[in-house]
């Protein structure tokens, strides 16, 4: 009898551990403090964190994968992983083609920054990152939009006198300030509404349990906490 019964837990065991889904989370690695590559070569930031974080409770296994931003969206769609959760907006273009999770991150303000404080903002030529809500932004200003692969060569655009200033969500960007001459200039312009995991149309069983988590975090102000972790303070926070 004892034997029976050990072998049942050992049955059970491992069903548990079969019955157990392995998520593959696509993220840019290049977009810190969302996300970042760190000096281990690893997935890094306050997305890798969240991530992590709401797959372990709803028992899912998460694996990371790095994808470049311009292409983020059709690799989700040919199934090369399961998931964006690379400080990617929810706008109603995007859900034309992929389905989102409740925001995980409030509508945040993008900004310019330049190195020079009456940068032409209206009529110069302005960096912004490929496949961005600013970089339609930008498109539809007036402006000469100039796109560039990553959030670091819009910066490095602007320094190398290639943009009269870039446009980029403001988080990304605060640690810019103060560096060869860079500040923030103009007013900040709102966005998007939130930052949300992307998922096929398809996965609505997966899109359900991250929303379950993402609520858990919301309601026992955790959240707000990693939020404030990895943006200080002052960053926006959910009520």
């Amino acid at each position: 009898m004892k034997k029976l019964i050990l072998t049942a837990a050992i049955l059970g065991l491992s069903a548990g551990v079969a019955a157990a889904e392995t998520v593959r989370m696509g993220t840019e690695g290049a977009y810190p403090p969302y996300n970042y590559i760190d000096d281990n070569g690893q997935v890094a930031g306050f997305e890798r964190e969240l991530g992590d974080k709401l797959c372990e409770m709803e028992g899912l296994t998460c694996t990371w994968v790095t994808n470049d931003w311009d292409s983020i969206i059709p690799n989700l769609l040919s199934g090369n992983y399961d998931t964006i959760i690379a400080g990617m907006s929810i706008t109603e273009e995007r859900e034309k083609s992929i389905d989102f999770t409740q925001a995980y991150y409030p509508p945040a303000a993008s900004a310019y920054m330049s190195m020079d404080p009456n940068a032409d903002l209206k009529g110069g030529v302005i960096a912004a990152q490929t496949g961005t809500i600013q970089a339609a932004h930008v498109a539809e200003s007036g402006a000469t939009l100039a796109e560039y692969a990553t959030l670091d060569d819009t910066i490095a655009a602007v320094k190398n006198g290639e943009a009269d200033a870039v446009f980029a969500d403001k988080d990304a960007l605060a640690p810019f300030a103060g560096t060869d001459g860079m500040e923030f200039v103009g007013d900040d312009v709102p966005l998007g509404k939130g930052i949300g995991i992307g998922l096929r149309k398809s996965d609505t069983a997966l899109k359900d349990k991250f929303n379950d988590a993402i609520s858990k975090m919301k309601a026992d102000g955790s959240l707000n906490e990693m939020i404030k972790k990895y943006f200080g303070d002052d960053a926006l926070t959910f009520n």
